[in-house]
């Protein structure tokens, strides 16, 4: 069973409504002003996935500073999940800075089935000390619920490109540290972070951390794979592909260069997501053509 931990999907009627939200959401703007940027559907999502053999994925939505829009967007979410039930898993979208009322907001969607939080972004501020401290009360409610937090991470250095955020990774490892019993997914690798396991101090804080591998193709040679399954091992490692912006076919490829072994490749794709998500135990994975 694959499973696809990272992808996003809009309302039709928001898609539609692009070019208006991009003046009404600077967030949304950052990420979505260039016309190239896709943005699908769950119908567009689904057959993506029908095409990769993948048979289940996380749906994001995105954290709207309208209240409107994050309420919409969720009952999208939700909607699509019971339509296709058993392939899609929604998280909420969350708004960041919305302090106890953000947390009480999500625990409203957590009750009413949502299966994780995220992708949570600071996408206009940055991940800053002070980010970090308003995470504090998501990082407990998700615990409180037993599901994942995802957050979006991007590396501090390099390239730069849409949503690409000032990270201070001393300010998210203190935030590991603070949550060591939560579910937390860091997006992208985790900004790296992945490879500071080595420090024996590290590891020890991050031991409960997962990192998936969104977007992997336009940052990291294929050899990340190795690297960082040698440091954290293959429990750690989340398939997810960031679609509609990398088709998975991308992913599977870069796998399979960087030799890994079979079981390693097998618990990247869906056994540790599984697991994570608390679903029933995975079907074998098949390798494919």
């Amino acid at each position: 069973m694959i499973i696809d931990f990272h992808t996003h999907i809009f309302p039709p009627d928001v898609i539609d409504r692009r070019e208006e939200l991009l003046q009404r959401d600077r967030a949304f703007s950052l990420l979505y002003r260039d016309p190239r940027a896709r943005m699908v559907t769950a119908e567009g999502l689904l057959g993506a996935m029908d095409r990769a053999g993948i048979e289940g994925a996380v749906a994001c939505g995105f954290g709207w500073k309208d209240s409107g829009l994050r309420r919409a967007t969720n009952e999208y979410l939700l909607e699509a999940s019971v339509r296709h039930a058993g392939r899609l898993y929604p998280f909420t979208a969350t708004p960041v800075g919305g302090g106890r009322g953000m947390v009480e907001e999500a625990s409203l969607w957590l009750d009413r089935g949502m299966r994780g939080i995220g992708e949570v972004a600071f996408y206009v501020r940055g991940m800053t000390e002070r980010a970090f401290g308003v995470m504090d009360g998501l990082a407990q409610l998700a615990q409180s619920y037993d599901v994942p937090l995802l957050l979006h991470v991007n590396e501090p250095v390099g390239h730069p490109y849409p949503g690409k955020i000032h990270v201070r990774l001393e300010a998210l490892y203190r935030f590991v540290s603070r949550h060591q019993e939560t579910k937390i997914v860091l997006a992208h690798w985790g900004g790296g972070l992945c490879l500071y396991e080595l420090m024996p101090s590290v590891a020890k804080v991050c031991g409960m951390l997962y990192y998936d591998t969104a977007a992997s193709p336009f940052l990291y040679r294929p050899m990340i794979y190795r690297i960082a399954l040698e440091i954290v091992g293959p429990e750690r490692v989340l398939f997810g592909s960031d679609y509609p912006l990398i088709a998975p076919s991308r992913y599977f490829e870069e796998m399979r260069s960087a030799g890994m072994p079979e079981e390693a490749v097998r618990r990247i794709l869906g056994e540790n997501a599984s697991r994570v998500l608390s679903l029933r135990a995975a079907s074998s994975w098949k390798a494919r053509p």
